[in-house]
């Protein structure tokens, strides 16, 4: 079995593969100050009941593939790999690690594991040229070429960001739940502000992607769009671009990156 441990900004979600399927999953928040003993103790917990793992931390499992937007969390977390699985192979996405993807920015060590790992992703699944958007912390926008590049991307607040700002910085606003509205027009200020969200972040979906498909490929109707990310159902409906969603892009990304470099472990 491999586990797969994507950290993000906000969420960590783990994967827990057989072969290439993915047989159970977990998302827990991403907490900076948990050591690499608490995170020991969180993943036996996470683990111990599962049917197809031993009682006993680290039992059944075969190898680890982990990236991280977390640069404290990365650190503990190769810990825990050091003392707890001390016998298992591990992968830890940084520079030096195969991903199969030439990554073409003006500085390459700027761009976040986890985009690159989508980007292996969906080269693999979905071919390209295509355009991955990751709702998450932020939202993200990747291209990838027709030859499996990355060509650069889009980074825009994510929509757990933008309603903590509405709820931060206006004086009559409040918190809410982010839920599609009875209709556009909203007839109270929390469905105006579920609609701004909503329908906001769909069309700067649509809008940003057709711009990107344009500058992408001759025909942009060639391009695959591909949602993923942990708050993508909210916006999916209303989206007129995305072709696919795959919820566990990145965790499949771990899975094909786990395999081009575990000869050399």
């Amino acid at each position: 079995m491999l586990l797969t441990i994507d950290v993000g900004n906000t969420h960590t979600v783990l994967g827990l593969f057989d072969a290439d399927e993915i047989v159970e999953h977990w998302r827990i928040s991403t907490d900076p100050r948990r050591t690499a003993d608490e995170l020991a103790v969180l993943l036996q917990g996470l683990m111990g009941t599962h049917p197809l793992l031993g009682e006993e931390l680290g039992d059944g499992i075969d190898g680890i593939a982990i990236c991280s937007t977390v640069p404290s969390v990365l650190h503990e977390l190769r810990e825990v790999t050091r003392r707890y699985y001390g016998d298992v192979p591990a992968v830890l996405v940084e520079p030096g690690i195969k991903t199969g993807v030439p990554i073409l920015m003006d500085n390459p060590k700027e761009v976040g594991a986890d985009r690159i790992i989508n980007a292996a992703a969906a080269m693999e699944l979905f071919g390209g040229p295509a355009v991955v958007v990751d709702f998450g912390t932020a939202t993200t926008f990747d291209a990838v070429s027709a030859r499996g590049e990355y060509v650069g991307g889009v980074i825009a607040p994510g929509i757990e960001i933008s309603v903590e700002a509405l709820g931060a910085k206006g004086a009559q606003l409040r918190k809410f739940e982010v839920a599609r509205p009875r209709s556009v027009i909203g007839k109270n200020t929390v469905e105006a502000m579920q609609s701004g969200i909503i329908y906001g972040f769909a069309g700067q979906v649509d809008g940003v992607v057709a711009r990107m498909a344009r500058e992408l490929a001759d025909d942009p109707e060639d391009v695959t769009v591909i949602a993923t990310g942990g708050l993508a159902p909210l916006v999916l409906k209303e989206s007129t671009v995305i072709d696919e969603h795959e919820p566990w892009l990145t965790l499949i990304g771990l899975r094909l990156v786990y395999e081009r470099n575990r000869p050399r472990i």
